[in-house]
């Protein structure tokens, strides 16, 4: 598979999307060893990476699907990766990226990729980490990473994306309080979408109060208003996240220590939860389970 792997980071210079989704699949297969290819542990181009997170329902698709459709009439190339809920049971992505973007699906300019999240807590499965590094060989000027992020513990977005915007609705002013303490703290910018709602001054209030724009702060976090239903608000919002992308040394960013401490951290856990996972399945009886759990034990 290695070999495979080595073929198709070879056609990258060719730019075929069909053999970017191949060398996904592999990639996602092979797990950190593919990291063994230079290409892919240093990447020769850095695409800028912008992550959509908030909770469900706030039109974070829709508002993707907006920005894709500005930076495309600008002339960028444009890649997706959509981190879906993984159902319990099946294990797969609860939703699919041809629903969420059809009207870019068949764009020659984009890509569309969706992943299931894997029960990871910080809501990104290891998967993601290798794949966005496969998606820096096709050279995209973005790559916009969208995530479900539904509570206090599913941060990890901020560990692979360069610019983190929290997308939020004029409903969510009640769980502001609840989100401060997560997601709130890694946006640099925040998004009330459908703007047009009764209460979206409101709650952009309540973000400034907790995150007054003064002094270094201002640098860091702005918020704006949309209604990606109808592109009100989305060519600023847009404009205003290349501004951002352009102003951080990308490949600087990538070699960041503590990046790379938490991309390891998630590369590990998940290679081990694998490993834990078959050995569980294998439990027959009450001895097997307590072999496995004394022996895997850390010891005192």
């Amino acid at each position: 598979m290695s070999d495979q792997i080595g073929k198709y980071i070879k056609l990258a210079q060719h730019g075929n999307f069909r053999d970017l989704a191949r060398l996904l699949s592999l990639v996602e297969a092979t797990g950190p060893k593919a990291l063994r290819h230079p290409e892919l542990l240093n990447p020769g181009h850095a695409a800028l990476r912008l992550g959509i997170t908030g909770p469900p329902g706030a039109g974070k698709s829709t508002l993707v699907a907006q920005l894709i459709r500005t930076w495309r009439e600008a002339g960028a190339r444009v890649g997706v990766l959509a981190v879906d809920p993984s159902s319990p049971f099946s294990g797969g992505a609860i939703l699919g990226d041809r629903i969420r973007y059809a009207d870019h699906f068949a764009d020659p300019g984009v890509f569309i990729r969706s992943l299931g999240s894997r029960g990871s807590l910080g809501g990104l499965s290891a998967s993601a980490y290798l794949m966005l590094r496969a998606f820096d060989l096709w050279k995209f000027d973005v790559v916009l990473v969208e995530t479900v992020g539904v509570g206090q513990s599913e941060i990890d977005i901020l560990h692979v994306a360069d610019v983190v915007a929290l997308v939020l609705v004029p409903e969510s002013g009640d769980s502001v309080q609840a989100m401060k303490a997560g997601l709130m703290e890694i946006a640099d910018v925040f998004v009330v979408n459908k703007a047009d709602r009764p209460g979206a001054e409101s709650l952009a209030r309540e973000i400034e109060f907790y995150f007054p724009l003064e002094g270094a702060a201002a640098l860091t976090h702005r918020i704006f208003r949309t209604v990606a239903t109808d592109g009100t608000g989305t060519k600023e919002f847009a404009a205003a996240l290349r501004e951002r992308g352009q102003q951080i040394n990308l490949p600087s960013h990538r070699r960041d220590p503590l990046r790379l401490q938490h991309e390891a951290l998630a590369l590990l856990r998940g290679q081990w939860e694998s490993h834990f996972r078959r050995r569980a399945e294998a439990i027959k009886s009450p001895e097997d389970f307590l072999q496995l759990i004394l022996a895997s034990s850390p010891q005192p």
